[in-house]
């Protein structure tokens, strides 16, 4: 039971509230969809720390799809073995790990430390921060350590074909038995960070600036109407 529980029950209930609660928010809450910029307050660590890690995300992101989506059988077809592949998994996906690691912590540190930017920080903020830390923490140790000091996990042979088998709604929940259970609190923390994005800025992932480049430039005019080319 708890096997079904965890790996069918609970993927399909992360994925239903993310689903509902998104649409929910989209449509009776949308003038809070957005994740109002701070950078008035502080540029300099904002941008070190925001440019990092939305970099390092996009790429960890493309990553998880070609480990995940895309079939073992499918590599083997195109000519690369496992070794290969494991070696260029663990270089290419170090770097966007640490760039997300480091990112976030900048932003951790930038939203605690600085008095102004730590009155407009929520606790949703600091709940998405930390869970995002938590989990690309343990992604990074999997992919720097676990895969080189303990064993190069073939995770293209278990979580792979079970994460698949779940947009099929044919959920193989014995696919999980054997995984590390490193990788099990990896999968399952992934899970609630997924749910836990309609509730959160974290839902401005869904928004696509399709008519940023054509908008019309914002004008600022000082309310008192100065202007220093009149004195």
């Amino acid at each position: 039971m708890e096997v079904i529980f965890w790996w069918t029950i609970f993927p399909y209930l992360c994925g239903t509230i993310l689903v509902v609660a998104t649409f929910y928010r989209f449509i009776y809450q949308r003038k809070n969809w957005t994740a109002p910029s701070t950078e008035i307050f502080d540029r300099k660590w904002l941008r070190m720390g925001s440019v990092i890690f939305h970099y390092g995300i996009i790429f960890a992101f493309i990553g998880h799809i070609m480990g995940m989506l895309i079939p073992i059988q499918v590599y083997h077809a195109i000519g690369v073995d496992d070794h290969t592949y494991h070696i260029f998994a663990i270089a290419g996906g170090s770097l966007p790990g640490i760039m997300v690691v480091f990112g976030l912590i900048v932003i951790l540190i930038r939203k605690y430390s600085l008095p102004r930017v730590r009155v407009h920080t929520t606790f949703g903020d600091y709940f998405t921060i930390v869970l995002l830390l938590v989990v690309s923490g343990i992604g990074l140790y999997m992919t720097l350590v676990y895969n080189l000091t303990v064993v190069a996990y073939e995770y293209r042979v278990s979580i792979g074909p079970w994460f698949r088998s779940l947009f099929t709604f044919n959920p193989v929940p014995q696919l999980m038995l054997g995984v590390p259970t490193l990788f099990k609190v990896h999968v399952i923390l992934a899970f609630v960070l997924f749910a836990s994005i309609p509730f959160t800025k974290l839902v401005h992932m869904f928004s696509f600036p399709v008519r940023y480049p054509t908008r019309a430039p914002q004008q600022y005019r000082a309310r008192d109407g100065y202007n220093k080319n009149n004195r």
